[in-house]
């Protein structure tokens, strides 16, 4: 079966995606490209929010670093996706307390606080001009749904003593949100969104100016471990030698080692951008300026930016190529929430992306005795990739405590493996696309 490349199936080589991210970049200096063969302590491939959060933490910890990207950093789905920062983990505390035990998933809860904090953290010790706004309201499409969205809150506030959450009814959700399609849910102000590929590229500054050597175009074709060592080798004929491996790769992992594409399956995601909406209607649509994630299986999630649009996020596909016309793919979405937005003219459409496993909880291993990877993070990694890396330059050090808490979740295999994960997974996702409806 052929398989199209990933890193070139939907976007030109070394350019940002035509997104409303791109549009408004901060300027950065370029990075170099990778000329010669290369020596260091630790070698990162993958330059998004993991590879990048690695890199700095490893330098600041003295480590001689390089990260290869084969694109630009923040190029993959660390610099286009919905820019929420959420709490918890992918899966609520309820289901993690029947996988891992109440222990070990109240110490899941701390590790995601601690995946927010250092979201805040970073921005604030390397002035990332990323505009964070706090608040992510859950929105409840079907009035069954809110009983339980309020007894979580309630757990949450009782039993993780989370103060940050709160209920929210019908009326109060119609007051915040200029559409009749929800029937309640919970406000997290705890939670928060940004500009992602503006939060990645102040990372990639920050590790650039800690010491890291970040080399852009480096399109990684292999590794292997030698005596001890490990060697990458890219397109251009570039050897990298370390004593040590941090795969980064995420959605884009492709064939670069199958014991994690096993378990982490890339799928697509789309976001369209309005136009400026101005500050009157922009507050009608989202009274307080929170990220918005609802209860739809194939999840709608939309904020407005810092300009007043309305950045909105809905739609999934499961093939290797994303649809021709992304603004067409994308607006239904939009305006079965907002149907007042149908002459509203429709500025950027992109897509993205990322990756998933099997029970929606990342992937973190330590795959040989010098190479680590974490992936999978499944719509919840603009916080949870960040603090990965943090974590996996823990474990490089030696400190592994937080890394084994991540890497003793059990992450199953896709049904059929990599090669029919695809057709398992659209035959499930009809089903529950069909639920939605319902």
């Amino acid at each position: 079966m052929f398989t199209p490349n990933l890193l070139t199936a939907n976007d030109k080589a070394g350019a940002y995606p035509a997104s409303y991210y791109a549009a408004t970049a901060n300027a950065t200096a370029p990075f170099a490209k990778l000329e010669g063969d290369q020596t260091c302590d630790i070698v990162v491939i993958g330059g998004g929010f993991t590879g990048l959060s690695s890199a700095l933490h490893l330098a600041e910890r003295g480590f001689d670093v390089i990260l290869l990207e084969a694109h630009r950093v923040g190029w993959g789905a660390s610099g286009r996706n919905g820019g929420q920062v959420g709490s918890g983990q992918r899966r609520e505390q309820d289901d993690l307390e029947k996988m891992v035990g109440r222990e070990d998933a109240r110490k899941l809860w701390d590790i995601a606080e601690q995946s927010k904090d250092i979201v805040k953290s970073l921005i604030t010790k390397h002035d990332i001009k990323c505009d964070w706004k706090p608040g992510i309201l859950h929105a409840d499409h079907r009035a069954r749904f809110v009983p339980e969205t309020h007894e979580y809150a309630h757990k949450l506030q009782s039993e993780y003593g989370y103060d940050q959450i709160r209920t929210v009814d019908r009326d109060e959700m119609h007051e915040m949100l200029g559409s009749e399609f929800y029937h309640g849910g919970s406000l997290d102000m705890g939670a928060g969104h940004i500009h992602p590929l503006n939060f990645a590229l102040g990372i990639a500054d920050a590790a650039r100016d800690a010491g890291a050597r970040i080399f852009e175009g480096a399109v990684v074709t292999s590794y292997e471990n030698q005596a001890g060592k490990v060697m990458v080798k890219t397109r251009d004929g570039a050897v990298v030698r370390a004593n040590k491996l941090i795969l980064g790769c995420n959605g884009y992992l492709d064939a670069l080692d199958d014991r994690v594409a096993r378990r982490v399956m890339p799928i697509n995601n789309f976001i369209i951008a309005t136009e400026p909406l101005g500050d009157d209607l922009a507050r009608e649509l989202i009274r307080d300026d929170v990220a918005v994630a609802d209860s739809k299986f194939v999840i709608n999630y939309y904020r407005l930016s810092a300009d007043k649009r309305m950045l909105f996020g809905g739609g999934e596909t499961y093939g290797y190529t994303f649809p021709n016309d992304i603004k067409s793919f994308v607006s239904p979405h939009m305006l079965e929430v907002y149907p007042q937005l149908k002459d509203v003219k429709i500025d950027y459409g992109w897509g993205g992306t990322l990756a998933i496993t099997m029970n929606r909880m990342p992937f973190f291993r330590k795959i040989d005795d010098n190479t680590f990877t974490a992936s999978g993070y499944s719509g919840h990694g603009v916080a949870m990739a960040t603090l990965a890396g943090q974590i996996m330059a823990e474990a490089v050090a030696g400190t592994m405590e937080r890394f084994d808490v991540m890497s003793n979740i059990k992450i199953p295999v896709f049904p059929g493996g990599k090669a029919f994960r695809f057709p398992m997974l659209v035959a499930a996702m009809l089903w529950y696309s069909i639920r939605d409806k319902l």
